[in-house]
């Protein structure tokens, strides 16, 4: 399949989670078998190519791309989780939302120091949380200096804002507009 055969499996929802907003919705993508197997090959040879020793997902969907792309690989996969979820000490990392903040945590243990880790998540928006991720990746170690993505908003200017910290940004496919 192409990227834009991809495109075409995306369900667009208006007015959610607010109005005026265009929901770009994966879980169409993932629910076809040729188009997710698809989908994972073309991140996979992404990531291969930067040279990744460990594929880090976020939480969510990140986790579904993410580790699909880790399995193809044969690489460990590291979970960038939502406050609460890991049982060992974490390293953490506060970030600013349209109101208010969020915490992402990962497990020190998980990254290797000096390991290549590229990130995978399903969207790039405004690249809060993905840019709060490479730093708490960083932090533990990791060498990050790539992400990718299934779906780029490239009006939103998330991409542009993580390669502004020296990553290189990647999406399957892009969708102009919110």
């Amino acid at each position: 399949m192409t990227p834009e055969d991809l495109k075409s499996l995306i369900r667009t929802i208006p007015d959610f989670p607010k109005p005026g907003i265009l929901f770009r919705d994966v879980t169409t993508l993932i629910g076809h078998g040729t188009g997710f197997a698809s989908a994972t090959a073309m991140l996979a040879d992404h990531a291969r190519k930067a040279g990744a020793q460990a594929i880090a997902g976020i939480e969510a969907r990140g986790f579904i791309f993410g580790a699909a792309v880790a399995a193809r690989l044969g690489l460990p996969f590291v979970p960038v989780r939502k406050p609460g979820k890991l049982p060992v000490p974490v390293l953490a990392m506060d970030y600013a939302l349209e109101y208010g903040t969020d915490t992402l945590e990962v497990d020190p243990e998980a990254v290797v120091e000096g390991h290549i880790v590229v990130l995978i998540d399903d969207l790039i928006a405004t690249g809060g949380t993905a840019h709060a991720a490479v730093k708490l990746l960083r932090r533990a170690g990791g060498v990050v200096n790539k992400g990718l993505f299934v779906i780029d908003l490239p009006d939103l200017g998330g991409a542009d804002r993580l390669r502004g910290e020296d990553l290189s940004v990647e999406a399957l496919m892009e969708f102009e507009g919110d």
